[in-house]
């Protein structure tokens, strides 16, 4: 049979390579082929996501009839009220959804207390990391040190740059000489 399947991950950074890997190998085990890949780079704290939205959508028009997800939370870490909404329309509109890692089956007599389990203990996960996040990001803070990503220019550029935009010079024409992006000596002379 042909399925489709869906992977997400949280930041640009990581990629899918994992997940579809070991959905093509649980597919080809039941016999299935993955005819389409759904996926998305965002946080499984919104619904908004292009990826699960044309697999739903695709779904709705009879397009799908099997979904692969590595993991029930790959679809959904808002809570069970989202998961069981994304899992009921999928399966009204006759797609069966198939997990891989969770081990257990979504289907049968206990699939509502199981899907409620498995999307409160991802809802719990995304909350528990945000917290490990916002105590890292706390302790740096307090250390002195700075969050975020590395500053691409230093105080000695910026102000050079500021020096040589008060003698007329454009943006554009700094950046060329700093080596830098326009775009980021535009917004590092707009803070002096």
């Amino acid at each position: 049979m042909d399925a489709v399947a869906y992977v997400r991950v949280s930041s640009k950074a990581q990629t899918h390579a994992m997940q579809k890997a070991a959905l093509e190998q649980a597919a080809k085990a039941r016999g299935d082929t993955i005819a389409t890949w759904y996926s998305d780079k965002l946080t499984g704290a919104t619904m908004a996501r292009p990826g699960l939205e044309r697999l739903r959508a695709d779904a709705r028009a009879g397009k799908v009839r099997r979904a692969y997800v590595y993991r029930l939370d790959r679809l959904t870490r808002s809570g069970i009220r989202d998961t069981l909404e994304v899992i009921d329309e999928l399966r009204a509109h006759g797609c069966e959804v198939r997990t891989v890692s969770d081990g257990f089956d979504l289907n049968g007599p206990a699939a509502e207390v199981v899907l409620a389990v498995l999307s409160w203990a991802a809802k719990m996960e995304r909350i528990a990391i945000n917290e490990r996040i916002a105590a890292a990001r706390a302790r740096v803070e307090a250390e002195g040190g700075r969050w975020g990503r590395p500053r691409v220019m230093d105080e000695r550029q910026v102000k050079r740059a500021a020096a040589l935009r008060r003698k007329g010079r454009s943006v554009r024409a700094i950046a060329a000489e700093l080596g830098i992006p326009p775009a980021t000596v535009g917004r590092a002379v707009a803070r002096v």
